[in-house]
């Protein structure tokens, strides 16, 4: 895939294009941002330019080497990525062990470590003396959300390559172009940061289901009549949907949020377009320091969730707050 395929990211494209155009490729880049966003695309991409042999500073996708890396299967490329909940030290000890041969070609090889924000204090300075000197030619690329969970001393031996959320509307047109709803498009987009996120929470068969109960119990809450802490209990934890609650906290902050939308009248940015009318009779019936107490409240029940309350019994109590 070459650079172009990749949606956005124009400053961390630029960066790695010159470095490749002009012969100064680093030994070690720190690709850092939002989950999602194109890291793991761009890594790839970047090895497929190092191993191409028809262009020199992007990846023209298909010769035998760049198929090699679209396939899985290049001799001089490894991926490393967490081993249930971290990278651990035999992980760093085999990629040493492999690259103490030489590469095939007489391009560098290249490793990419996902997720190198969970190696372990172990494994992280096996990294460290490798990251800088390696055996034989190589260029790393480690991956992570927040390059401060990284030793400080990883991330002085790397370049930090930034990367931004891509703008919501950027993905909501791929989106629409791969056949997804607008609704749930907007939703998912709003949800994440990339566009590879928006794909695996719309590829999720509940999402859409928490997606309908939230527009339930929303309106419901409204109601003040209690019909919704009753609902909560027998749709949310009955289903098996209970486990997706800290999305469910998500959503209802993105509702209330249009109820602030349409109060401001900035009808573009209301993320439930489908619910338009609901929005349009209900938005005045709270002020709008109201709605953003609403949304205080979806917060705190995401911090709860975190301190390990009861499921139930916070999202019982969020809305009891509600219908207060």
């Amino acid at each position: 895939m070459p650079f172009g395929d990749i949606l956005g990211q124009t400053t961390a494209k630029r960066i790695l294009q010159n470095s490749l155009r002009n012969d100064t490729l680093g030994h070690a880049y720190l690709f850092s941002g939002p989950a999602g966003s194109g890291q793991m695309k761009t890594a790839l991409t970047l090895a497929q330019a190092i191993f191409c042999t028809t262009l020199k500073d992007d990846a023209c996708g298909e010769c035998l080497e760049c198929r090699k890396v679209e396939h899985g299967n290049h001799p001089d490329l490894k991926i490393l990525s967490p081993e249930g909940n971290s990278i651990k030290i035999d992980q760093i000890r085999d990629l040493q062990r492999v690259f103490s041969y030489r590469a095939e070609g007489g391009n560098p090889k290249v490793y990419i470590i996902d997720e190198a924000g969970k190696m372990t204090v172990q494994a992280a300075n096996s990294l460290l003396k490798f990251l800088e000197e390696p055996p034989v030619p190589a260029v790393a690329v480690l991956i992570a959300d927040n390059n401060q969970s990284l030793l400080p001393t990883i991330q002085s031996r790397t370049q930090r390559i930034p990367f931004s959320p891509l703008p919501p509307e950027m993905m909501l047109q791929e989106l629409s172009n791969e056949g997804v709803s607008a609704p749930l498009a907007r939703c998912a987009a709003s949800l994440t940061s990339g566009l590879e996120g928006c794909r695996e929470l719309l590829a999720q068969n509940w999402f859409a289901e928490i997606r309908n109960l939230v527009l339930q119990l929303a309106k419901e809450s409204l109601g003040k009549n209690g019909s919704a802490v009753a609902t909560a209990g027998q749709k949310l934890f009955k289903t098996g949907l209970g486990e997706h609650l800290d999305t469910c906290f998500s959503m209802f902050h993105l509702w209330f949020k249009d109820m602030l939308y349409f109060l401001y009248r900035k009808h573009e940015s209301i993320v439930f377009i489908d619910q338009l009318d609901f929005i349009s009779n209900h938005a005045g019936t709270r002020t709008a320091s109201q709605w953003v107490t609403y949304m205080d409240y979806a917060a705190e029940s995401k911090k709860k969730l975190r301190s390990n309350v009861n499921a139930q019994l916070c999202l019982e109590q969020f809305l009891i707050r509600l219908e207060s």
